[in-house]
């Protein structure tokens, strides 16, 4: 999945998930979602994927975003700002 996509669908995944994505991240990095320390996290990693941001984070995260926005906010947008974000975490 790309990173938009996996945006896209953040409030239907588990909040236990963390998201891994290529770097440099971009709308259309490609993305893998995985429990911290599983089998999954491992494999990611050795495809050269980066942490990128837990999805309890991420959501809370747009959910306060979107809250300062005069209207609602594209996906692009939003996927866009978490990007900003989690660069300036890591």
């Amino acid at each position: 999945m790309k990173l938009i996509e996996a945006v896209q669908q953040l409030a239907t995944f588990d909040g236990d998930l963390t998201i891994y994505a290529r770097h440099p991240w971009t709308l259309a990095s490609d993305t893998r979602l995985a429990i911290e320390g599983s089998d999954e996290e491992k494999k990611t990693k050795t495809e050269g994927l980066r942490y990128f941001l837990e999805v309890f984070i991420a959501r809370e995260f747009l959910i306060d975003w979107t809250g300062t926005q005069l209207k609602p906010p594209t996906d692009a947008q939003s996927c866009s700002r978490l990007i900003e974000y989690a660069s300036d975490d890591a």
